[in-house]
C-alpha cells in the first residue's frame, strides 16, 4: 500500500499483511529509566515523572495535511486496528497496538504524522511492559532492553531571532490589542520563534533527558522531530473518563521563594489573567460538553508552579458517552484550537493569527500524544517546544493577548517560555536519564 485511501493523506507506510502487537510484562528492576532505552532510530516519547511511553522504529506510518488531517488519521488508525492482531498480557491503557501523533496547528501549511513504533516500552506505577509490533512473519523474541548509547552533547549552539525580532513582535501585539479594544475579538494568542544552530546534527535524546529531569511535572514528548515539555494536557481519555488541563495566565518566577508566593497571589487576583483563563476554560468545556453525560468545570483556577513560570490552571473532567464511536484523537480535534492557543472567538482569532503573526507555526501549539487500539490516549498541546531538523532547532513561545495586555510584558513572558528548551539544548553538563 503506497498511498492512503483518504484524500488528505500524503504518505502511508504499512506492511502488506496485518500487524501483530504482543505485550508482555517486564520483570521489576529490569529497566531503570525508560529514556535510557531510546536509540537514535526514530525515537518517540511521552513521559511524566518517569512514567509513560517510549518507542522506536516504524511498523506503520501516516503523513497527512490540510483540513482533513485529523479525520484522515482517525480513519487510517481505525482501519489499521481492525486488521491487526493483539496479544496483550497486561491490558492497561497504552498496551497493545499504540500510535503516536503530532499534528499541524493550521490547515496549511504544515504536515501531520501518526506513527506506530516497532517497539514500545511503558511504565505505570510499579508495572513495566514492552510491546513489539510488526508483520506476523517477523514475530520474534522480546527486544533487548539494555540502555542505548548516550546522545552526543550539542556543540556550538548559536541563536538568532526567527520570523520577527522583539521590537517587531511587540508592534504586532499592540496591533492585536487595538483590534480587541475595537471589539473585533476578545482574545488572541500570538507566538514567536527563535532559531538555534549547532555545529553538528542535534540528537533529540539529549534535550529530552534534560527536559525530563528539569520539568518532571510536565509531559516530555517527542514525535517526528517535534519535542518539548508541555504543562498542558489537551485531553486524556481513559476507560470512559475524560480530563483536560487548561492553562492560561502566566507570570515569571523570581527565584526567591517568598517573592514567588507574592507573585502567585497576584496572579490569582489579576483581572487580565483571570479573563484570559476564563476564555480558555469556557472553550474547552463547550467543546467537550457534546461528548459527555456529566462534567465538572472548576469555578476558580489554581496556581501551577513550574521551575521558570507559574500558570493559572483548571482541570476540566467529564464522563464520556460516545467512547465507542469517538476516539481520544477525535476529542483532541474537537478541542483544537482551544482559546489557550488560538483565542476567542476561534474563527476571528485564528484569522488574525494568520494575518499578523508573520510565521508558520508548523506543529507548535497543536495536539501531540498517543492513542491505543481502544481509542483511549493522551494528547497534550505542543508547548514549551521546538522542532529539530539536523543541526537546526526552531523554538516556539506564545502569549495570550487581551484588551489590557502590555507588549513589553508579553515579550518578557515569551522569553521566559523559551527557557526550558533553550536550557535543554545548551546545557553541557551530562545528566543521567530521569529515573522511573
Amino acid at each position: 500500500m503506497s498511498t492512503s485511501e483518504t484524500s488528505g493523506a500524503t504518505a502511508d507506510r504499512l506492511a502488506a499483511g496485518p500487524l501483530v502487537a504482543r505485550t508482555v510484562v517486564v520483570e521489576p528492576g529490569h529497566v531503570d529509566s525508560l529514556l535510557s532505552l531510546l536509540p537514535a532510530d526514530r525515537p518517540v516519547t511521552w513521559l511524566r515523572r518517569g512514567e509513560g511511553l517510549v518507542g522506536w522504529g516504524v511498523a506503520a506510518e501516516l503523513r497527512t495535511e490540510g483540513p482533513t488531517r485529523f479525520a484522515d488519521a482517525a480513519k487510517w488508525w481505525s482501519e489499521l486496528v481492525a486488521r491487526s492482531v493483539e496479544h496483550d498480557a497486561v491490558d492497561e491503557p497504552g498496551t497493545g497496538l499504540v500510535c503516536f501523533g503530532s499534528f499541524a496547528f493550521a490547515h496549511e501549511p504544515g504536515d501531520s504524522v501518526l506513527v506506530v513504533p516497532s517497539v514500545v516500552v511503558g511504565r505505570r506505577g510499579d508495572l513495566t511492559w514492552v510491546t513489539t509490533i510488526g508483520p506476523a512473519e517477523q514475530e520474534g523474541g522480546s527486544p533487548d532492553l539494555a540502555p542505548a548509547d548516550d546522545p552526543a552533547v550539542p556543540v556550538g549552539i548559536s541563536f538568532v531571532d526567527g520570523a520577527l525580532d522583539g521590537e517587531r513582535w511587540m508592534s504586532v501585539v499592540a496591533d492585536a490589542v487595538a483590534r480587541i479594544e475595537a471589539g473585533d475579538l476578545e482574545k488572541v494568542v500570538l507566538a514567536r520563534d527563535l532559531l538555534a544552530t549547532a555545529h553538528a546534527p542535534v540528537d533529540v535524546r539529549w534535550p529530552l533527558r534534560r527536559l525530563a529531569e528539569s520539568y518532571p511535572m510536565c509531559w516530555t514528548f517527542h514525535v517526528d522531530g517535534m519535542f518539548g515539555a508541555t504543562p498542558e494536557m489537551l485531553v486524556r481519555r481513559e476507560r470512559g473518563l475524560v480530563t483536560s488541563r487548561v492553562l492560561a495566565g502566566t507570570i515569571r518566577r523570581s527565584g526567591d521563594d517568598q517573592r514567588d508566593l507574592a507573585l502567585a497571589a497576584a496572579l490569582a487576583r489579576s483581572s487580565k489573567d483571570l479573563e484570559e483563563h476564563e476564555y480558555a476554560v469556557r472553550s474547552v468545556a463547550d467543546a467537550l460538553e457534546p461528548h459527555c453525560s456529566s462534567m465538572n468545570v472548576p469555578e476558580a483556577p489554581f496556581v501551577l508552579h513550574l521551575p521558570n513560570v507559574m500558570h493559572l490552571a483548571s482541570d476540566v473532567a467529564g464522563v464520556v458517552h460516545d467512547a465507542a464511536t469517538v476516539s481520544s484523537l477525535q476529542l483532541a480535534e474537537a478541542l483544537h484550537p482551544s482559546a489557550a492557543v488560538g483565542g476567542t472567538p476561534t474563527a476571528a482569532a485564528t484569522a488574525l493569527i494568520h494575518e499578523i503573526e508573520g510565521m508558520d507555526r508548523g506543529r507548535y501549539a497543536a495536539p501531540v500524544g498517543w492513542m491505543d487500539a481502544s481509542g483511549d490516549g493522551e494528547w497534550g498541546i505542543a508547548l514549551r517546544s521546538a522542532s529539530v531538523d539536523g543541526s537546526t532547532v526552531r523554538l516556539f513561545a506564545g502569549c495570550g493577548i487581551v484588551g489590557d495586555s502590555d507588549p513589553e510584558s508579553e515579550l518578557a513572558e515569551a522569553q521566559a517560555k523559551f527557557v526550558p528548551v533553550r536550557d535543554a539544548i545548551t546545557a553541557t553538563e551530562p545528566s543521567p536519564p530521569a529515573a522511573g
